[in-house]
């Protein structure tokens, strides 16, 4: 900010509390040398979010003590730090066997974020628009995400999951789409096995490779209401 621009916050503050207005021609210049001093690289406001106006209001209705120009630069600090901490440095249009280039459009993009003047850049990844045109012509041509040859390589690791695709497939009921009553496994998690030692608690919770038949029961029980209805 410009003498003029810390004056101007000055002249704000003053409004808000008046405990930090001074009358002495003297000490009213030591006071704007020290908040230009403190302030001079801290821009008045930005079109991307920062206005210190809001940084002052926030202060003096947070905390009773004066604000001091230290309060106005740590939180700009803050603020540089949220925006490069959001920033994800875009490929230059720079020639990369230029390295000189190179590295002066990734600092100057990097700086306009920093004081405010750009948004930070996000993972094109995340923010763009829907799948690739042909990821959903091969789903339905496969009709999983995992195709069935490497489902049928992964089921000697995750048996629970094997049983349950194939009882599926045969139209019988899925077990693990309710909640079992006799362990309490919740739906979607396979069965355990709890045995109970003389003290009446549970001394074991291994998974079962089969779920409980209690659990078929209600999945059957699921099943023939669903289809009546």
């Amino acid at each position: 900010m410009e003498r003029r621009e810390v004056a101007a916050v000055l002249a704000y503050i003053g409004r808000l509390d008046s405990r930090t207005i001074r009358t002495d021609p003297g000490e009213a210049r030591d006071q704007l040398a020290q908040w230009h001093e403190l302030l001079h690289d801290v821009p008045f406001a930005t079109d991307h979010g920062w206005d210190v106006r809001d940084a002052i209001r926030a202060h003096v209705l947070d905390t009773p003590y004066s604000i001091l120009p230290v309060d106005v630069a740590r939180k700009w600090r803050m603020y540089r730090r949220d925006r490069l901490d959001r920033h994800t440095d875009p490929t230059p249009t720079a020639d990369p066997d230029d390295p000189a280039a190179w590295r002066a459009e990734l600092l100057g993009t990097r700086q306009a974020v920093a004081i405010g003047t750009a948004a930070p850049s996000t993972h094109r990844q995340l923010t763009s628009g829907g799948p690739h045109l042909g990821v959903e012509d091969r789903l339905r041509a496969i009709g999983s995400c995992v195709p069935p040859t490497i489902s049928t390589a992964l089921a000697p690791y995750r048996p629970a999951r094997a049983a349950r695709e194939a009882a599926v497939a045969a139209g019988q009921p899925d077990a693990l789409s309710v909640r079992c009553q006799w362990c309490h496994a919740r739906e979607g998690e396979p069965c355990r096995s709890r045995r109970v030692g003389p003290d009446g608690r549970a001394r074991g919770n291994a998974p079962r490779p089969t779920p409980h038949p209690t659990r078929l029961d209600l999945a059957a029980a699921e099943l023939t209401r669903q289809g009546a209805a």
